[in-house]
């Protein structure tokens, strides 16, 4: 039996190169995709109706978890939040300590230019949820909380209806229900999520112990991404073996991005089913047709700036990223375009993840500011060599004594900046007026209160 991962459009098909117009990603509703597979854009979040007789009824993982767990284990499933963590490893540690497990689906996606998230939520609720529910059975947990930022609306709206649609229906399962938190850069992360939920600020915890073993109220707490979770969903119904045709070895299964920047339409997400050319990405899906100046990939803390002319060949593909010092993370693709400068945008990224820490550590307090006012300094041609000296010192001296790994991303994100745009670093250093000073800020940064809410 054919397995339909599109509509009309076969697992054998697809992977047999049969599909017609099959270019390897696609949007939503398009041929070859798996989670975004179904309906497009314009008829809204699927119905649950739609949703089953699409893919069939939810696996019944409670009645044989032991065949389910070592099931998941295989496919090799990786958190798709940034971290990249095994989902079977979090899942062993959870069911191998006391307490009754709660499982947390993490919504609140923080990177202001990316939206997969926000798209699986809006137009597939229930292949997430159905994720969060497999996941609660495996575990044993019998609560399910998806945790969004404040101003998800659209998300928050779309995922109230798919759990009253599956209360209407019968579908019993673990109790579900939706928490709104802040809506800043650093509240998204695991701990920080943990902290809220447990009724503190919404802040990276101190605490080293994982989620896992120690989270919610002393509960063993599993936190996954939104798009990790729709994986799990289908992992579950087609199998281990069927979710590794897709991706790459370090990498199974499909990867959601979303294209920001200098691109036709900001915002747009993909679904990347196997390691494609980034140029192929950009020309078919950005209408962009020649390198650009350069790339920023993974999302702004953490994420990696390469020379447009470097990244144009590579494949999307952590196996050809990491060696260049960049990695998929977050699913962002940032394209610079001509007429801006490397230097400027970061020196705006940089000023607001330093507004965005969360104030509890002197990595923060102290050092960002001083980074980003350096970086600013050089954007506006008034930096000299000995100012960046002293700010690669500070980098190195607060590399790995956050709190948590904000300051790490933030300093990950200048150093590569540093090396992608060198020409245009001599070029700000001696004092000469820069053309991109008059372009128009290429990615998205919240204009909201800076102070901590």
């Amino acid at each position: 039996m054919t397995i339909p991962i599109s509509e009309g459009i076969g697992y054998e098909q697809v992977h047999t190169g049969q599909a017609p117009g099959y270019r390897g990603f696609g949007q939503p509703g398009e041929q070859g995709t798996r989670l975004l597979a179904g309906p497009r854009c314009e008829s809204g979040p699927e119905s649950l109706e739609g949703h089953l007789y699409r893919l069939g009824s939810l696996p019944d993982v409670a009645s044989d978890r032991s065949r389910f767990i070592e099931m998941f284990s295989r496919s090799q499933l990786r958190g798709r939040g940034g971290s990249s963590f095994p989902l079977a490893r979090k899942l062993e540690v959870a069911t191998s300590v006391r307490g009754l497990p709660l499982v947390v689906v993490n919504g609140s996606e923080s990177e202001p230019a990316s939206r997969k998230d926000a798209v699986l939520l809006q137009l597939r609720p229930h292949l997430v949820l159905d994720g969060a529910v497999l996941l609660a059975q495996a575990a044993g947990a019998q609560e399910v909380i998806v945790v969004l930022h404040r101003g998800s609306i659209n998300s928050q709206g779309s995922v109230e209806k798919a759990i009253a649609e599956r209360s209407s229906l019968g579908m019993f399962g673990p109790r579900i229900s939706v928490k709104v938190g802040p809506e800043h850069y650093v509240s998204g992360e695991a701990s920080a999520v943990v902290r809220m939920l447990g009724g503190h600020d919404a802040k990276p915890s101190f605490n080293r112990k994982p989620a896992a073993l120690f989270g919610v109220s002393g509960r063993p707490t599993l936190v996954q991404n939104v798009e990790t979770l729709a994986h799990l969903a289908l992992v579950a119904r087609f199998g281990d073996e069927w979710f590794k045709t897709a991706g790459s070895a370090r990498r199974p299964g499909s990867t959601l991005v979303t294209l920001a920047g200098g691109v036709c339409d900001p915002g747009v997400v993909l679904e990347v089913m196997a390691p494609v050319p980034i140029r192929e990405l950009l020309i078919s899906s950005a209408g962009v047709s020649n390198p650009p100046p350069g790339l920023l990939l993974g999302g702004y803390g953490g994420g990696t700036w390469l020379k447009g002319s470097l990244a144009w060949n590579l494949l999307l593909a952590d196996e050809e990223l990491i060696p260049h010092g960049a990695s998929i993370g977050c699913g962002l693709v940032g394209v610079l375009p001509p007429g801006a400068c490397g230097i400027i945008e970061t020196a705006r990224l940089i000023n607001y993840l330093a507004r965005e820490s969360a104030g509890q550590c002197g990595p923060c307090v102290s050092g960002l500011p001083v980074l980003a006012q350096t970086m600013s300094s050089l954007a506006m041609g008034e930096a000299s060599r000995r100012d960046i000296a002293r700010m690669h010192r500070l980098a190195v001296s607060i590399t790995g004594r956050g709190a948590c790994r904000h300051p790490d991303g933030v300093i990950a994100l200048l150093e590569s900046t540093f090396a992608a745009f060198s020409d245009q670093v001599r070029f700000h250093l001696k004092g000469n007026a820069c053309a991109g000073a008059n372009h128009p800020g290429v990615f998205p940064i919240p204009s909201e209160d800076p102070v901590w809410r």
